[in-house]
């Protein structure tokens, strides 16, 4: 893929005064340093052979635990407003772990860069079970120590990171930790998340918090045909995979005949669930192409799709894919705002992109210039069409630990060589800031 030749005749347009431009990462797939907290499901899961494909662990990722100081001198060059990082919980359980996020914080303030923690991104404590009604209480807990402790220098915070994929990935299909293998059995996990989120927002705001999201995946969902086994299929992915987890945050109820299978005082739960927030965070990556199920296990994705779900993902041709096997497609991004405007109207808060970005090799990355490039236009153009969106973070600031990938997917501005930990900025590390000083 070249590089869009429309970036060069023609610039990309401003975004409103005040957007917020970042980068974002997660605590597992950069800090190393696991011998200084406590485990996660996570090193439980990658130290079991077979989960991992190339057999690796986050043990020391990027270092990032011993070298912020290095990475946040890599975001001060780049000129973000804003750097959006993950808070672990079993760190902070860990004697002296809120000492390393007091550190961090201030060091991104020093250097004018806005700190914007995200307090669950998949790292859970071992023990701790989602499967548990209870573990929703002990994060807002944790949630609460982590406000006191950095309240008076964060303004910005984002509860959890992608509920549906920790579930789906984590406890249905067990291609991610902690490895669960439970279908429809997993939607508990769900709950318990959406639950926690509630309880999180309302141990911020009784800490003074007043800027709270949440980071959602979302994407649009496309039939694989006109036929209506397809279009039924296209419409329960999309009803599991985007509004499971926005209409009982946005609208306080789940969709039809999905609550009845939820556990607890649903109705009660309802209530914290759909606490108000500030803004709403997408990460979004690509559509997906969904048709009636075939019948037999499918390959997709990396992802072993079992025969016994109602649908089955198909892939979309014609567009150029990522080394990730992931379809370029910007306006998708374009066509998921504006649905999602038109199906929560005046419900839907303003909305942050919290993630977009794509794996490819290589320093001289001509190929995510194109893809950044294509997003950010197509960011803009949702602007246009009256969607009110307030800021926009790359995925990711460093190459890292892509989770069951290993260290095969590089989706960083910067490459890190993991043997000598040297950080070699890329051409879309300098595209970026360019793009910035552009937009000021």
């Amino acid at each position: 893929m070249a590089t869009d030749p429309r970036a060069a005749a023609h610039p990309i347009p401003r975004f409103p005064a005040g957007f917020l431009w970042g980068v974002s990462t997660s605590a597992h797939q950069i800090e190393g340093a696991v011998d200084e907290r406590e485990p996660s499901v996570w090193d439980v899961f990658a130290a079991e052979p077979g989960h991992i494909k190339d057999g690796s662990t986050a043990a020391v990722a990027c270092d990032h635990y011993h070298r912020y100081r290095e990475d946040v001198a890599l975001l001060s060059g780049l000129g973000v407003d804003a750097y959006r990082f993950s808070i672990s919980w079993p760190r902070v359980n860990s004697p002296g772990g809120l000492d390393f996020y007091d550190r961090l914080v201030d060091e991104l303030c020093a250097a004018g860069v806005r700190p914007v923690p995200t307090l669950f991104h998949w790292d859970l404590p071992v023990t701790r079970d989602w499967l548990e009604r209870d573990t929703a209480a002990h994060f807002a807990d944790y949630v609460a120590r982590v406000a006191d402790r950095l309240g008076d220098r964060v303004t910005k915070w984002i509860t959890l990171n992608e509920p549906a994929e920790h579930t789906l990935l984590g406890h249905a299909l067990g291609a991610h930790a902690p490895g669960r293998k439970l279908l429809f059995d997993a939607l508990p996990v769900a709950h318990h998340q959406l639950l926690a989120h509630g309880l999180a927002v309302r141990a911020l705001r009784a800490a003074g918090a007043s800027d709270i999201g949440i980071a959602n995946s979302h994407g649009p969902t496309w039939p694989a045909s006109d036929e209506p086994a397809d279009v039924e299929a296209a419409d329960f992915y999309d009803l599991l995979l985007n509004r499971l987890f926005a209409d009982p945050l946005l609208l306080g109820q789940y969709p039809d005949g999905i609550g009845e299978l939820m556990p607890g005082d649903v109705e009660s739960d309802l209530k914290i669930i759909a606490e108000p927030i500030d803004w709403y965070g997408i990460n979004y990556y690509a559509p997906t192409r969904v048709g009636a199920p075939q019948g037999a296990e499918i390959e997709f994705g990396g992802l072993t799709m079992p025969a016994e779900l109602p649908f089955s993902v198909r892939e979309i041709e014609g567009v150029p894919r990522t080394d990730f096997g992931w379809p370029v497609v910007p306006g998708g991004l374009t066509e998921l705002l504006t649905g999602f405007r038109e199906r929560y109207g005046d419900r839907l808060p303003p909305v942050v992109i919290t993630e977009n970005g794509c794996s490819y090799e290589g320093i001289d990355d001509q190929d995510r210039i194109a893809y950044l490039d294509g997003h950010v236009r197509a960011l803009h153009d949702a602007v246009t069409a009256g969607v009110d969106v307030r800021g926009y973070f790359a995925w990711s600031l460093l190459d890292n630990f892509e989770w069951a990938e290993g260290y095969q997917r590089r989706f960083g501005l910067v490459h890190v060589d993991y043997e000598t930990q040297v950080r070699t900025p890329k051409a879309s590390y300098a595209w970026f800031r360019d793009l910035l000083r552009a937009q000021r």
